[in-house]
């Protein structure tokens, strides 16, 4: 994956300028109030160190995070230290620790336990270094600076309006459609030490559960709280285990099952596997599985017409925004925030920069991943990155 970037260069340095422009206008970074000085605030970018720590290198998005905003923090001028910590909680700490013992200026962490760093944030606001979270909301602490994501409810949103689009229920346009059900579906949800899952989950359901109460979406497992739907860490092999469990426990009356509600394409693959497995894509059709992130191997599968949909949150413009708001902390002012109401931690609404998400069907594959030069032709007829 971090092969591609080479290729994107071009897009970050369109980043690097926009970012030079919002400065210039008034708009993005250097519009608001103070900001927590950084320690090296008065220097030139080169003289500065902005610690960038991501959650996994499992996930092809996030090895397309932490390359996108190194690549673009360079580009701007800066020294990047970007470290992954393999979804393990103390690597990722220690990781943190040494960051701000190397003297880092500035931290970007997308955290794997959004509860599980705080005397690491402590230490990095004692040593007055800002600290942005990066897509994942550190949860739990005072000393966070800023937040960098997508609308999170809305992506639950659309992963629920792409499951009834699916089936039939509603159109992509939002109108109704022509089928009724009822239909049989499961719901799968995040890891819960993520707060996006919430946000994920809680959006989804805003949409289903209308439908579950009248009847016309039966979850025959009756596993319908966040809990019960949770996979750990994300992780696809898990995710497999838990669909394998639920055709065995709720399914094995020969009842078919219609759909899934999947919160990320890892998890919708290990979904997929477990239906296959059981028979779904041949005599029985797939049942409808969304997904999240637009990982190619996904996108593949969705041109294939095996899974339905991914929600598409363009990294590039996620890694673009942490570094507006880097050179604005930087630069001893404030980014700007677009939501200063939603995204409570347990101690404070952090301010944050929201982004927008697009659902991606099998027919606007070409406009929305190609033509932007997400992936290549190629790319989504291989299911490999370049």
């Amino acid at each position: 994956m971090g092969l591609r970037f080479s290729r994107l260069g071009s897009v970050a340095a369109a980043g690097v300028l926009a970012v030079a422009l919002a400065a210039c206008s008034g708009g993005g970074a250097g519009s608001g109030g103070d900001a927590p000085a950084a320690g090296g605030a008065t220097q030139a970018p080169a003289d500065l160190l902005v610690g960038v720590s991501m959650p996994t290198q499992t996930s092809e998005r996030w090895i397309a995070d932490g390359n996108s905003v190194k690549e673009q923090l360079e580009q701007a001028g800066y020294q990047v230290e970007l470290q992954y910590a393999n979804d393990d909680i103390p690597t990722q700490s220690q990781q943190v620790d040494q960051m701000i013992t190397q003297g880092a200026d500035l931290l970007v962490i997308a955290a794997i336990d959004g509860t599980a760093l705080s005397s690491q944030l402590q230490a990095a606001k004692d040593s007055n270094i800002p600290v942005i979270s990066y897509d994942r909301l550190i949860r739990d602490s005072p000393n966070v600076d800023f937040y960098v994501t997508f609308d999170n409810f809305q992506v639950g949103v659309a992963q629920a309006n792409a499951l009834l689009t699916g089936l039939g229920i509603k159109t992509a346009d939002g109108s109704a459609g022509t089928a009724t059900g009822p239909f049989n579906i499961e719901l799968f949800a995040g890891s819960l030490d993520d707060n996006n899952a919430f946000f994920f989950f809680n959006g989804a359901m805003s949409v289903l559960q209308p439908l579950i109460d009248s009847g016309q979406l039966v979850v025959k497992s009756g596993q319908t709280s966040i809990e019960q739907a949770a996979i750990l860490r994300w992780q696809q092999e898990t995710a497999q285990k838990r669909m394998e469990d639920l055709l065995t426990g709720a399914y094995s009356d020969g009842t078919k099952i219609n759909g899934v509600l999947s919160p990320y394409d890892g998890i919708s693959r290990g979904i997929i596997t477990a239906l296959q497995n059981a028979g779904y894509g041949g005599a029985d059709p797939m049942p409808v599985v969304t997904g999240q992130d637009a990982e190619i191997a996904s996108v593949k599968l969705i041109n294939d017409g095996v899974q339905s949909s991914t929600i598409f949150k363009d990294t590039r413009l996620l890694a673009e925004q942490a570094v507006v708001a880097a050179k604005a902390f930087l630069g001893g002012t404030q980014p700007e925030a677009n939501d200063t109401t939603t995204y409570e931690n347990g101690v404070k609404v952090v301010p944050s920069y929201l982004l927008p998400i697009e659902t991606v069907y099998k027919d606007n594959i070409q406009e929305s991943l190609i033509d932007s030069g997400y992936w290549t032709a190629e790319e989504v007829a291989s299911g490999q990155s370049s």
